[in-house]
């Protein structure tokens, strides 16, 4: 499989959340989006710890690593470093509006240095081997989105950048908190097929709002001629993990069986036993999965024994097994009573 038919499906970088352990629980419920960790900056991934900031299982192939910073040079040691660890892409953010990005002169706040972000750009493309790619807003404040994204595409695309994922709405640096950047400024996914119709030699995928597999779909169609390349999926792939075991028979036309939630649970237990054997705590797995029942009776139940009883020092499998069971026990429940 190439990796711009993994960009079908995305899940996007969520800081805090797409972690290397949600990764590889993703993985368990798909076998071919394309998964993002969470923005690293550059001056992190040359100065920092590696091991801890990038190391991945291969298990999560294919994956992004997404880069955060303005420095062209910087990010292209970046990009090398990354491209050695053995990630398939190597993803530039543009989109982040939060404090702490703003004031280190990268995210979002780039989309005002269409320039910029295409100097930074070209430094890792010239870097690396696999694919150099940008995850932008349409604009930020005051800009006119219909400038301020094309100039943003443009400019990179004029570096020989050819793929693009798109935050379908701008960010407002000053009045709203980086929650509030995700749900108040209004979508406008009709300028992104704009870009698409009007650009069709890139490959354009559209994030924002997609709520479930039905709204990907739709984005996905074609639509007066004119059909994007990928969708990426955030909020809904984490708080309801599930709708990612139909993704490989729903997106991408694999003749599969969906995987359900029981499956995945199963298919994460190697990576989970082997990273507790390592001395991870189960509660850093575990975490990720208290959405996976959602709408199943004893997903309350589920999630409570994850989250109180996953945080007792030495704790292993068996609060996972207490916890599938629960949800076994409310369906044959269920299921008696019918």
């Amino acid at each position: 499989m190439s990796i711009n038919q993994a960009r079908r499906l995305a899940v996007a970088p969520m800081m805090d959340w797409t972690d290397r352990h949600c990764r590889a629980f993703h993985r368990a419920l798909t076998g071919r989006a394309l998964l993002y960790t969470e923005m690293v900056t550059a001056p992190a991934v040359v100065h920092g710890d590696r091991e801890r900031l990038l190391g991945f299982d291969a298990v999560e192939h294919p994956v992004a690593l997404q880069i955060g910073g303005s420095d062209p040079a910087q990010l292209a040691e970046a990009a090398r470093i990354g491209e050695a660890f053995g990630y398939d892409e190597i993803n530039l953010n543009v989109g982040c509006p939060s404090d702490r990005v703003q004031s280190g002169r990268f995210g979002a706040c780039l989309m005002r240095e269409p320039e910029l972000v295409a100097d930074c750009m070209a430094a890792i493309r010239e870097a690396v081997a696999v694919p150099a790619t940008v995850k932008c807003r349409i604009g930020v404040d005051d800009q006119d989105p219909e400038v301020s994204l094309f100039a943003t595409v443009d400019a990179c695309a004029a570096v020989g950048i050819e793929v693009f994922i798109v935050h379908a709405r701008k960010a407002w640096l000053k009045g709203l908190s980086p929650k509030e950047n995700r749900d108040v400024p209004p979508l406008d996914y009709g300028l992104v097929r704009r870009l698409k119709r009007e650009r069709p030699h890139l490959n354009v995928s559209i994030n924002g709002g997609i709520a479930s597999l039905d709204a990907a779909e739709a984005l996905l169609a074609e639509e007066d001629g004119v059909r994007l390349d990928g969708v990426m999926l955030g909020r809904a792939a984490y708080h309801e993990p599930a709708i990612l075991g139909q993704a490989d028979r729903r997106l991408f036309g694999e003749a599969v069986a969906d995987v359900d939630a029981f499956q995945a649970v199963e298919r994460y237990r190697p990576y989970m036993a082997a990273r507790l054997a390592e001395g991870v705590a189960l509660s850093a797995m575990a975490r990720h999965m208290l959405g996976l029942m959602h709408g199943r009776p004893g997903a309350r139940a589920f999630r409570r024994i994850l989250t109180v009883e996953a945080i007792r020092p030495g704790v292993g499998l068996e609060v996972l097994d207490r916890a599938v069971e629960a949800v076994r026990e409310a369906e044959a429940r269920r299921d008696q009573a019918a």
